[in-house]
């Protein structure tokens, strides 16, 4: 019988999900100041490096272990899935693409809301993974369906329902996710 090992399978998803779990803690221990200093943007002035930073790392923070199990469970689930159908770099780039394009849009269009979580990136895996068996020239009746169903509810959302989600993020990781799956699928 053969040995059982344990493999480190994913490692751009692995590293993410092991430093979102690291911020979480750090939050907690800082009693929230290092959500608000590093994982987190909100609309600080344009001179500190840290907006910069915080338009990539926003992705890194969660406001508590329920936010960020809900976000872990579906990347840890979808992310190995699509690293290995399209690379480590294409991952880390969909991840650094999607909490830029909503960090930055976040800090222009809702200037008095903070905005930290991985919903962005979570979006833009579950539509990228719509893609999966796509071929040039069509367009999977999966991805019609995700599209409707998953950004469908967000637009419902943000327009009926006041909480404290940010749909548009989910709505922009759908899109980045989309765009990119349609691209790269579209050359092969």
């Amino acid at each position: 019988m053969k040995k059982l090992k344990i493999t480190f399978n994913s490692p751009v998803v692995l590293t993410f999900a092991a430093i979102s779990f690291a911020a979480l803690i750090l939050n907690y221990l800082t009693a929230g100041f290092s959500n608000k200093l590093l994982f987190m943007t909100w609309h600080s002035t344009l001179k500190s490096p840290l907006t910069y930073i915080r338009f990539f790392t926003h992705v890194l923070g969660h406001s508590g272990f329920e936010h960020f199990i809900g976000n872990m469970a579906y990347i840890l689930l979808l992310g190995p899935i699509l690293e290995e159908k399209y690379g480590s770099y294409v991952i880390l780039g969909v991840i650094a693409v999607t909490g830029l394009i909503t960090g930055i849009l976040n800090y222009i269009f809702f200037p008095n809301t903070a905005l930290c979580g991985a919903s962005g990136v979570v979006f833009a895996f579950i539509l990228l993974t719509s893609f999966t068996s796509f071929k040039s020239g069509e367009i999977p009746v999966t991805f019609i369906l995700v599209a409707i169903i998953f950004i469908g509810q967000q637009v419902v959302e943000g327009v009926f329902v006041r909480d404290n989600i940010s749909n548009s993020s989910h709505i922009l990781g759908g899109i980045v996710g989309s765009a990119i799956g349609y691209n790269l699928n579209k050359k092969s």
